[in-house]
């Protein structure tokens, strides 16, 4: 029996190269999508000393099955799916892997855009089912056009250069942002719900914004335009989304994440042809699993050695 110290990994796997980093420690693995009583039950068993949270919810009931508990290490940039009042109140260090996945997002990003303004799925139906549709199908050119983004931490901004090299206006909104990417302007969120063709979304869900695009924020949307979020499906209202794009307010919309994850069908989606679907994948990609990992595990050990945290350099 190990007599090392145990982190639980709410996941089924970790990058090697972040295992390594750990390689001091007991890594207890809680499987995909574990319940809060699983994720109690493992905390009762080995009372981690940190938990590093790839999938499922952390709460105050979990943190208080684990006396040892010192720190709990997002996967990834969202860190809404971890109680932080909670943590706060018990002394328990809450760190993002703020950034890790940025590049990974931002490309998933730029895939949806580029699917909705061109309709790439529903030609590719339509061309397997017989219909050559050339003399009457005209994509949406996006050279031009307003693209805003809501949001600009290192996501939205890897996402308005990529929309500023398309030849796009660029507006942003964003109060907390320190800096914009040259050739993006800053704009409140009416104004860029008025003037953008393609609204992206870039922002933690907090308290705040729990909901921001809804009945009233759709009203005043631009008409036919294209609504993309790969950032948190509790940004938006999903009853009011669906209704925006059956009705022909949006000419599409892209989702990769949702307000209760996974998604399973039946779902209010299925029936929609201009909406396109990805199971929360945009941060994963070959290279942003071994970043999000590092950084996780880099986070844990700072805390762990109580050493201030080591400054993450991308692979």
């Amino acid at each position: 029996m190990s007599h090392k110290q145990t982190i639980i990994i709410t996941g089924s796997d970790l990058a090697q190269e972040a295992i390594d980093l750990l390689q001091a420690y007991q890594l207890v693995y809680a499987g995909r999508q574990p319940s809060e009583e699983e994720l109690v039950a493992l905390c009762q068993q080995h009372n981690p000393l940190a938990i590093v949270v790839r999938y499922g919810k952390i709460n105050g009931r979990i943190m208080d099955a684990a006396p040892a508990l010192r720190v709990i290490a997002k996967h990834g940039s969202g860190i809404d799916v971890i109680d932080q009042a909670a943590a706060a109140q018990r002394g328990i260090r809450v760190l993002a892997a703020s950034g890790a996945n940025a590049a990974a997002v931002a490309e998933h990003t730029w895939a949806m855009i580029l699917a909705c303004a061109k309709s790439v799925i529903t030609l590719d139906r339509r061309l397997r089912a017989g219909h050559w549709d050339k003399a009457q199908h005209k994509s949406l050119e996006l050279e031009g056009r307003t693209l805003g983004l809501i949001g600009l931490g290192a996501i939205g901004s890897r996402v308005a250069k990529a929309g500023i090299a398309f030849g796009m206006k660029v507006i942003a909104c964003d109060p907390w942002a320190k800096q914009f990417p040259e050739g993006c302007e800053a704009v409140d969120l009416a104004t860029l719900l008025r003037q953008a063709d393609v609204v992206s979304l870039h922002c933690p869900l907090t308290a705040q914004n729990q909901g921001m695009i809804n009945r009233a924020t759709l009203a005043q949307f631009k008409p036919g335009a294209i609504l993309i979020n790969t950032a948190r499906g509790g940004l938006i209202e999903e009853e009011a989304l669906a209704e925006a794009l059956h009705n022909g307010t949006l000419r599409c919309a892209a989702l990769d994440s949702f307000a209760q994850e996974p998604l399973t069908a039946p779902n209010r989606w299925q029936q929609l042809d201009n909406l396109i679907l990805s199971p929360h994948v945009g941060g994963v990609s070959d290279t942003s699993y071994i970043k999000m990992g590092c950084a996780a595990a880099r986070n844990v050990l700072s805390v762990l050695q109580e050493t201030p945290a080591e400054a993450y350099s991308p692979l």
